[in-house]
């Protein structure tokens, strides 16, 4: 896989639909998803040398709850740990939308 500003694949909305009711049977009690304004991204991606995006799993012992955590990525393949980082997104359920997919 390359690595650079054009790495993932775009997919169609039955295969997310297909990917997202698969994860929903093995993990019934999970977490469906999170929600983070694009304001956050584009801070992250405005960042001297950002090319993309990691997105870990977080766990947050104070709310017992986990959370993603979003960081800039640069062209070494390094975080940009000096930067901004975003965490506190918006869980689903209960912020989920209205398709659900």
């Amino acid at each position: 896989m390359e690595f650079n500003k054009d790495t993932g694949e775009q997919i169609t909305l039955a295969q997310a639909q297909v990917m997202i009711n698969e994860y929903r049977k093995r993990y019934p009690g999970a977490t469906k998803g999170y929600f983070a304004g694009a304001n956050h991204f584009e801070t992250i991606l405005n960042q001297e040398d950002c090319i993309g995006l990691r997105i870990y799993n977080g766990y947050d012992k104070d709310t017992d709850s986990t959370n993603l955590v979003i960081v800039g990525v640069n062209s070494n393949n390094e975080d940009i740990t000096s930067g901004y980082i975003l965490d506190k997104t918006a869980p689903c359920p209960p912020y989920c939308g209205i398709s659900d997919l």
